[in-house]
Order: C-alpha cells, then sequence, then structure tokens
C-alpha cells in the first residue's frame, strides 16, 4: 500500500520530467541550444523577484480553476465548463466593481468577490440540475454552455455594458474600492487574489477531508450506487458539487477583474479554465496537488516568452511540453488498466 501511494506520487514528477527530456530533443532538432533555451525559460519563470511576481500572477487563476475541475472529479463529475464559469464571475464581479458605489473598500471588494463567485456557482449548479434531474451528460452540457458564456458576455459588453468613452470593447473600470490590493506595491502585478487562491486550496482540503458534505462528494464520486444505498442523497450531492466547482471557477474569473485586469473586455481569458483540466489530472484531483501544477503551468507560460526571445525557440513549444505531460500521466493510467488486466487473465 506505502509502495502504490509512493508510486502515485512520483507519477506527475515523472511526466513532466519525460516531457522536458521529450521537449529537449526537439529544442536540439531544431537547431537550438537545448541549456539556452530553459535556461530562458527557467529565467523566466523564477530567475528574478519580477520573474517570480508574474508567474504567481500567472497562477492564480490555474488554482482557483484547477481546484474547480479537481473537486468535481473527486466528487464523479466532468467538469469543463470552468472557462464558461469564470466568464460569469468575471461579469458579476464587474458590474458590482463599477456600479455599485459609495461603498468602503471592507465591503464593496468583499460583495464583488462574492457575486463572483455566485455567478460561477449558478451556473456551475445548472448541469448539475440537469444530471441530477434528467440524467444528461454533465461533458456536452457544460462545454455548451461554455459557448453560452463566452457569446453572452461577449454581447453584453459590446452592446450593454460597453464604456462609451473608451476605444475598445469594454466595460467601465471598476472602482478603487472594489480593487484587490497589490501585495507589494505598484512595482508588481502579485495582487492579493493569489491569497485568496492560497485560502482557497486549505478551505477544499479542509472540506473533501474533514466535513460531513466532502465525505458525501468523495462516496458519491467512488460509488454512487453505494452511496445511494446507505442514505446519501446523491441527485442533491451532485448539485452541490458542480455549483462549488463553479464557485471557484467563478472566482478565479472575479480575481483575474478584481485584482490584474480592473475591466471586462470582450474577450479576457486565456484559456484558463481548459488549462484546469490539465492541472486537476496532474495534481491527481488533490487540493495540495494542484498548488504546484498550477505553479508549474504559470510559471511555463510566463518563461516561455523569455526562451523565445534568447533562442528564437516557438512559444508553442511550452503547449508541446504541456502536452506531453498529459500523456505520460495519461501513459500510467493505461499502464494500470495493462496490469490489471493481465493480473485477472492470470
Amino acid at each position: 500500500m506505502y509502495q502504490q501511494h509512493w508510486t502515485a506520487s512520483l507519477t506527475p514528477l515523472m511526466a513532466v520530467g519525460v516531457a522536458l527530456l521529450l521537449g529537449a530533443g526537439l529544442i536540439w532538432a531544431s537547431g537550438a541550444s537545448v541549456l539556452e533555451a530553459y535556461g530562458g525559460l527557467f529565467a523566466g519563470m523564477c530567475g528574478s523577484w519580477q520573474a517570480l511576481s508574474e508567474t504567481g500572477v500567472a497562477a492564480t487563476p490555474y488554482i482557483l480553476t484547477g481546484l474547480a475541475v479537481a473537486l468535481g472529479f473527486r466528487g464523479g463529475v466532468f467538469n469543463i465548463g470552468a472557462e464558461g464559469q469564470l466568464y460569469m464571475g468575471a461579469l458579476g464581479a464587474v458590474v458590482v466593481g463599477y456600479a455599485v458605489g459609495g461603498l468602503p473598500i471592507w465591503g464593496h471588494l468583499p460583495l464583488a468577490l462574492a457575486v463572483g463567485a455566485l455567478g460561477g456557482a449558478l451556473w456551475g449548479a445548472i448541469p448539475g440540475v440537469l444530471k441530477a434531474r434528467f440524467g444528461a451528460h454533465e461533458v456536452i452540457n457544460t462545454i455548451m454552455m461554455n459557448y453560452i458564456a463566452i457569446k453572452l458576455v461577449d454581447y453584453l459588453v459590446k452592446q450593454v455594458l460597453r464604456d462609451p468613452t473608451a476605444s475598445m470593447d469594454r466595460t467601465p473600470a471598476i472602482l478603487s474600492t472594489a480593487a484587490l490590493p497589490h501585495l507589494f506595491g505598484p512595482a508588481t502585478r502579485l495582487h492579493a487574489g493569489l491569497l485568496i487562491a492560497l485560502a482557497a486550496v486549505v478551505l477544499v482540503a479542509w472540506l473533501l477531508d474533514k466535513t460531513t458534505l466532502g465525505f458525501e462528494i468523495r462516496t458519491v464520486g467512488i460509488n454512487p450506487a453505494a452511496a445511494q444505498y446507505a442514505g446519501m442523497q446523491v441527485a442533491r450531492t451532485l448539485v452541490c458539487t458542480m455549483a462549488l466547482s463553479g464557485m471557484l471557477a467563478g472566482l478565479a474569473g472575479a480575481v483575474e477583474i478584481l485584482g490584474l485586469y480592473h475591466t471586462l473586455p470582450a474577450t479576457f481569458s486565456t484559456g484558463y479554465g481548459f488549462d484546469a483540466i490539465a492541472i486537476a489530472l496532474l495534481a491527481k484531483s488533490r487540493p495540495v496537488g494542484v498548488l504546484p501544477a498550477a505553479l508549474l503551468w504559470g510559471g511555463l507560460r510566463n518563461g516561455a516568452g523569455l526562451m523565445q526571445v534568447r533562442t528564437g525557440v516557438s512559444i508553442d513549444l511550452i503547449n508541446v511540453i504541456q502536452a506531453l505531460v498529459i500523456m505520460g500521466l495519461a501513459a500510467d493510467q493505461l499502464v494500470r488498466a495493462l496490469r490489471r488486466r493481465r493480473a485477472s487473465v492470470a
């Protein structure tokens, strides 16, 4: 048992290592220096205080959306809709941020965060209800609701909420009382959203491991029939899991708006909700594991630019490395399945 746990913990590290080695082969084949390319990558990730702070900025939404998807996985649902839930959270936060005035920061900022989280929770609860009530598959519904959310926000920003004084399609800027403070002053973009994300890791881990609701989520995720037989309300737990997952993704959108953008452009997300699936897989759906996985993902994104500047290696190599990491994780599952099949035949 201990050996199996140790092997499972090493699998993500092995997948990352193999992906980096294969990436090095691609760099070498292109004629560039592997040492210079990876030196630029790691310098862009954490080679200076500025680089480290930018990695924190990039990792913040990854932490929250990764938690959202991981929580869904633990509850037996595949929340592929974190991107749409992030958009709805951003929409709720920006409207409260610029439209609600006269409040002090200790009232305005929590309200904007709460509305953003609520927007994501409601958007996540809809496919949860459809699954619990009608048996509709959450993967299809969440994918479709991504498109609805993205296009809805695009329409509202361009046609209803657009700032008439702006030269681009965006909403009015939020008030200063709704903005998340910078952690180290205006010299860096690192904001208090990182602290919110770190607190979310602790809270989700506590929820899953120490509460009755968390036990129900984990039990339903492992065996819904057994949970039903034990008297648990499986349908309610499914809806609750999707709502909590959506809440985390909505909070990610709110944090991005209140801490970084301070306005909502028509298209603002860089695919955080989709990358969150990879982060949750890399973390083995463990909340604590989401933190290093999100930092890695944010660091790779942040360091890719400097790698390209120093060596000319395409920034798309990072996408290749990330894909190789996921393939490594999938290969581990395939090997386990083949071993189980061989054992059953024997």
